[in-house]
């Protein structure tokens, strides 16, 4: 109770410097997540090896500020599916933090359907849910519809809306038959299924998925992809999902956002995003036999050849895909060939190998 005081009094603190918390300078908008300027440092320690090193830093400790997120404007109006993308470290699970009132801002502004996140309050509480496929919500030792009546309890859901929901999400994700076995026995795959309808229980208004199906096998992904998505359309809640899956993206998201050293690099249209780098399609073809890769043809298409397939894969103009396809398939063997599934992959590899790229596309 104690550490719940402390913390109160220091975000009333830090409204009161003006820091956290203050919107004179909010919109007037209709958006459930409204962000302004958020900023979130973290404040760490050098210490040298050994005894006198603990000695020194005992005495003199050296200081070291990380800003994880800086300077982040993001909104999120109602029903959006939103992809929270960028590498390790780049400042995703801050933000996800932060919306949900588990860590406080270090500044800027900040309102998550009307409220201040950090504080926790039980109205607040009942509006959001966070899914973190590398933590549990659900207790290890005992069957899931146990947990699922203590979540009951817990965000005051009446008995006809708790069946109700149960039923449903039951069906959807067909797990009927999980309902009464202690979590610890089940696969990964099952207990994130499980994971997700504690979370959906009280039909929260914003979803927060972080890495929901890491670990998962293909089908697993699967699977709570599409019941991610059958759920949207019934319910129309907003979600915000980070993942390094980027078929999870593809699947689910109609717009992304892109952070980048605690920054926002990129936020649009998927479709906007596969273009940062180009209006051409990755085409790959396969020859029943070995072709020369010095023909004039290939210039200017940058080809990328696998001679033990016969394959070559090509950058062609999206206006000439028709004409170039046409002119290959015309004159060479080609016994197959295909147009890149997930150009979104291809870009973020490029951008974070290379950020200089999208600072360029700003530009």
């Amino acid at each position: 109770m104690s550490h719940l005081l402390c913390l109160s009094t220091f975000c009333k603190k830090m409204a009161e410097k003006g820091q956290i918390g203050q919107t004179p300078a909010m919109k007037n908008s209709t958006a459930l997540i409204q962000a302004n300027g958020l900023t979130k440092q973290f404040v760490s320690y050098k210490k040298e090896a050994g005894l006198k090193g603990t000695l020194k830093g005992f005495f003199n400790r050296e200081s070291v500020v990380k800003t994880a997120v800086g300077q982040f404007d993001f909104e999120v109006q109602k029903g959006e599916i939103i992809g929270l993308l960028g590498p390790n470290g780049a400042g995703k699970t801050t933000l996800m933090k932060m919306f949900t009132g588990i860590i406080v801002p270090s500044a800027g502004e900040l309102k998550v359907l009307g409220h201040n996140p950090w504080e926790r309050s039980k109205d607040f509480r009942k509006k959001i849910a966070l899914v973190m496929g590398q933590k549990s919500q659900l207790w290890w030792d005992i069957p899931a519809m146990d947990s699922f009546l203590l979540l009951q309890k817990y965000y005051e859901i009446n008995d006809r809306d708790f069946k109700q929901r149960i039923d449903m999400m039951s069906e959807l994700l067909d797990v009927k038959k999980l309902m009464h076995i202690q979590i610890r026995r089940l696969s990964l795959g099952e207990r994130m299924k499980l994971e997700l309808m504690a979370s959906l229980l009280h039909s929260p208004e914003v979803l927060f998925l972080d890495e929901p199906t890491i670990g998962l096998d293909l089908v697993a992904q699967e699977n709570i992809r599409q019941f991610i998505i059958n759920y949207h359309k019934q319910n129309q809640c907003s979600i915000i999902i980070t993942s390094h899956y980027m078929a999870d993206v593809q699947a689910l998201c109609q717009r992304l956002t892109l952070i980048l050293d605690g920054k926002k690099g990129f936020d649009g249209p998927l479709t906007q995003f596969e273009k940062i780098l180009g209006n051409e399609k990755v085409v790959s073809f396969t020859f029943e036999k070995a072709i020369d890769p010095l023909l004039p043809l290939w210039k200017g298409l940058d080809p990328k050849w696998n001679e033990l397939n016969n394959q070559v894969e090509l950058r062609i103009p999206e206006n000439e895909l028709r004409k170039i396809s046409g002119q290959i398939i015309e004159q060479f063997p080609v016994i197959d060939f295909a147009t890149e599934k997930m150009p979104i992959e291809r870009v973020m590899k490029t951008l974070m190998n290379n950020p200089k790229l999208l600072s360029e596309y700003n530009a």
